[in-house]
């Protein structure tokens, strides 16, 4: 069993491999829009999302697939970034960064 220490040591290299994917997928002219602090601030944001949204209790389809939907998810990170006043970010620009996001966990698998 890994201690607590070792567990935060790899939720922070998991983050730094998401980023580091994120930053790889995204278009050119998104690459300079988003800094890497800001990255980091969605994955958080995102993960927020997914606790308060109830889709980590949502019940699979018959394929095992979970609906998610990628635009609410935009949205909300549009929405919570303006109000903390990390920055003023479009749900269109922010919808490749929640799908680069989901795509590094099927690359961990």
């Amino acid at each position: 069993m890994a201690s607590f220490e070792e567990e935060l040591l790899q939720d922070e290299l998991d983050d730094a491999q998401t980023v580091a994917f994120i930053q790889q997928q995204i278009p050119q002219e998104l690459k300079e829009k988003f800094t890497e602090e800001q990255l980091y601030y969605f994955l958080d944001v995102i993960t927020e999302y997914y606790a308060e949204s109830g889709i980590l209790d949502a019940e699979p389809d018959k394929d095992g697939f979970i609906d998610i939907d990628v635009e609410a998810i935009a949205s909300y990170l549009a929405k919570t970034a303006k109000r903390e006043h990390i920055g003023d970010f479009s749900p269109e620009d922010l919808i490749f960064v929640v799908e680069a996001e989901m795509d590094s966990h099927s690359i961990e698998e």
